[in-house]
């Protein structure tokens, strides 16, 4: 049974979710306030945190910036704002995801279980790793090893790196990765795999202006340059 944080301060809207989300089979804990998130977080170890963006005491971009250097599972965030900006900085600040409110039950069950579906192993990858030169990934332990340090990824930008790195030398589509990472279609809109791209690019000493590591594919997608290691 997986673990939910739900973080949201409108006490109908959390205990409507909360109940939605048991029915399908989750555990559900609440939480009211943003200071408070990050005690319960440790206490519950949850898989997957629903977090909202206005919230008494420290906001979801407060919250995703307290919790991020140890919290490794998905953070969804929940968000009555739809200003591009506040989705990327949430990106930026280490969201997984996000949704806008007010959001169909169903919907927001999708985008949990896709975040939860990329980030289970299966048997047959637990021992898979997959070396670049100076670059080791590993898929059992979901680590990234760059000049023999490890490099602090998200749950999402390892899952990321780990499909550009197996299809290195091709060009990765931006579909495939909202497809597959994402769950869910791209819209020709959606910034949340280039904010992604620039963060791996920056913690694998890649060249933002002129990458050569992670390249882009104007109009395409994304490669993962083999040797350039």
């Amino acid at each position: 049974m997986a673990k939910i944080l739900l973080v949201e301060d409108d006490a109908r809207l959390a205990g409507l979710v909360q109940s939605f989300l048991v029915q399908h089979g989750f555990s559900v804990q609440q939480q009211s306030r943003g200071d408070l998130v990050a005690e319960q977080c440790k206490q519950f170890q949850p898989d997957l945190i629903v977090l909202d963006l206005m919230l008494p005491g420290l906001d979801g971009f407060g919250v995703c910036r307290q919790i991020r250097p140890w919290y490794k599972g998905p953070v969804l965030m929940l968000t009555a704002k739809q200003s591009d900006i506040d989705q990327v900085l949430g990106l930026e600040l280490g969201a997984d995801d996000y949704v806008i409110k007010p959001v169909e039950p169903r919907v927001l069950l999708a985008r949990i279980n896709a975040l939860l579906r990329r980030t289970q192993v299966s048997p047959q990858a637990e021992q898979q790793e997959l070396a670049f030169g100076r670059l080791l990934l590993k898929q059992r332990s979901r680590e990234a090893w760059f000049d023999k340090n490890l490099v602090e990824l998200t749950s999402y930008e390892f899952d990321l790196l780990w499909m550009l790195a197996r299809h290195a030398g091709q060009t990765v589509k931006r579909e495939a990765i909202h497809q597959q990472i994402i769950g869910r279609e791209y819209d020709g809109l959606d910034r949340t795999v280039d904010v992604r791209v620039s963060h791996l690019r920056r913690k694998l000493g890649d060249n933002a202006e002129v990458p050569f590591r992670i390249k882009t594919v104007w109009g395409k997608g994304y490669l993962f340059v083999a040797d350039a290691w």
